[in-house]
């Protein structure tokens, strides 16, 4: 599938995140606070899946769909030299407000995972969760993610797993259910009505395909399970579904040491 088409989606999208302004200034201060990582929907500790390389110190990253930039932050702590983007002024805002307040600078760039303003080879490490891992046409971030890292560098994203999307119902934020709502075969875009907002979520197989297109090698794939009796404030997943099925899944890929293919 080509990459070509139009951002329809992206005015929607960004409308969506500003609406959510005051809940994200809250989960984001909490998220910031954290002195060990946590990630997804049910807050599973890093040191559970490791998913921050354990030596970060002078590594160039960015940060894809930052959102308030907790992810930034956590890596400027370890000794990275990050950068962080997002195409949500609001998002944006809230994140310079908490570098002033929790005393960390980074660059705040605002701009879409589809079309990077940095040039080839610019970093080491490229991270998202959620963010572009979900709301950005992977048809068009993977291949801006492999153009912006250099040869070796990793590319880590964490977002909805395909047998959640596969299991949701057609109105956004109504829980996942126990049986499948659409088909595999073709699952690329959701158009969701109530709020108006596009996700993007593939399959395994078209994950590898693109990524391997792109010069990337598949390091690992971790479907995520919440801990026991874990919860969350999403009103999209319960923990009963995402005890017995992957509500969440992590690609780790890194670009082969002969870079991206012409």
């Amino acid at each position: 599938m080509s990459g070509t088409g139009s951002l329809d989606y992206l005015e929607a999208n960004v409308a969506d995140w500003t609406r959510q302004a005051d809940d994200q200034r809250l989960a984001g201060r909490r998220a910031w606070a954290r002195e060990q990582p946590t990630w997804g929907i049910f807050a599973i500790p890093d040191a559970e899946v490791g998913l921050l390389p354990t030596d970060v110190g002078g590594l160039r990253t960015i940060e894809l769909g930052c959102g308030t930039g907790y992810i930034s932050a956590w890596l400027a702590r370890r000794g990275a030299r990050p950068v962080a983007l997002d195409p949500t002024p609001s998002q944006l805002e809230i994140a310079g407000d908490l570098q002033r307040e929790f005393g960390l600078r980074f660059p705040l760039i605002r701009g879409a995972a589809e079309h990077l303003p940095f040039a080839d080879d610019a970093f080491d490490l490229a991270i998202s969760e959620y963010g572009a891992a979900i709301w950005a046409d992977p048809y068009r971030w993977i291949p801006e993610a492999a153009r912006v890292l250099r040869p070796g560098g990793e590319l880590v994203f964490l977002g909805n797993s395909a047998l959640s999307m596969l299991c949701a119902p057609e109105g956004d934020g109504q829980p996942a259910e126990e049986w499948l709502r659409r088909p595999q075969f073709g699952l690329h875009r959701l158009d969701w009505s109530e709020p108006d907002c596009t996700e993007f979520c593939l399959s395994h197989g078209e994950w590898i395909r693109l990524l391997r297109s792109n010069g990337f090698e598949v390091l690992e794939l971790m479907e995520l399970r919440p801990p026991v009796g874990a919860s969350t404030r999403y009103s999209h997943m319960t923990y009963e579904w995402a005890s017995r099925w992957p509500c969440e899944e992590v690609w780790r890929v890194r670009l082969g040491t002969g870079g991206r293919p012409d």
